[in-house]
């Protein structure tokens, strides 16, 4: 998207064969962090397109990555922008995209999945439903923040493991991405809010759809 520069990998499959040879692993993680993913490309375009509804707030991407979602939040007015990933290359690539946009992002290195939800006004999670081990740990505690009165918002590219009965879509957008990554050139993909309401969601102020 033309707000944002990404230092990003052309091809998937040099990177992660160097990255099995670096690490001495049989199989190294999938470097998530080397590319624009549909889901995170789609909640950046839609906090970038609706800065009202993060501006001032304290933000938080989940499984960050590349940290896309992050910066178009700091991009947008966020007053705190947090990328979170396990991924320890991902810290270092969302410095080096952070910078390159001349934007302040925290970069964290935590698993929060079996933590309380974090002292955040909104949650964003680009793509989490890609593999059921993945989807298993990662929506209960996204219903956790939610119930919690953290407002959520979710990127879904039509994944296996998305509970689309528990969603409601907010907008959907045409992303382009590569056959290396997808089973398309394009993928139709949707930002998504829970539908059930949580016990503290009246109060909290809601997104602009």
């Amino acid at each position: 998207m033309p707000e944002l520069r990404l230092y990003l990998a052309d091809e998937i499959f040099p990177l992660w064969r160097t990255l099995d040879a670096e690490s001495g692993e049989v199989e190294a993680s999938l470097p998530f962090w080397a590319f624009a993913w549909a889901g995170g490309q789609t909640v950046a375009r839609y906090l970038l397109d609706r800065p009202t509804g993060v501006k001032g707030m304290r933000v938080l991407d989940l499984a960050a990555g590349s940290g896309i979602s992050a910066l178009a939040a700091a991009k947008a007015g966020a007053s705190e922008s947090i990328a979170v990933d396990v991924d320890p290359y991902s810290t270092e690539v969302v410095a080096l995209n952070a910078c390159a946009n001349s934007l302040q992002i925290t970069a964290w290195r935590r698993d929060l999945l079996d933590s309380e939800p974090p002292d955040v006004d909104l949650v964003v999670a680009g793509d989490v439903c890609y593999e059921q081990p993945m989807a298993a740990r990662v929506l209960p505690w996204l219903r956790r923040v939610h119930t919690s009165g953290i407002p959520v918002l979710l990127a879904d590219p039509g994944r296996a493991y998305f509970p689309r009965a528990e969603f409601r879509a907010l907008a959907e957008y045409d992303i382009p991405t590569s056959r290396d990554l997808e089973d398309a050139e394009v993928k139709r993909t949707g930002v998504y809010e829970f539908t059930s309401s949580s016990p503290t969601t009246e109060a909290a102020r809601p997104f602009p759809s």
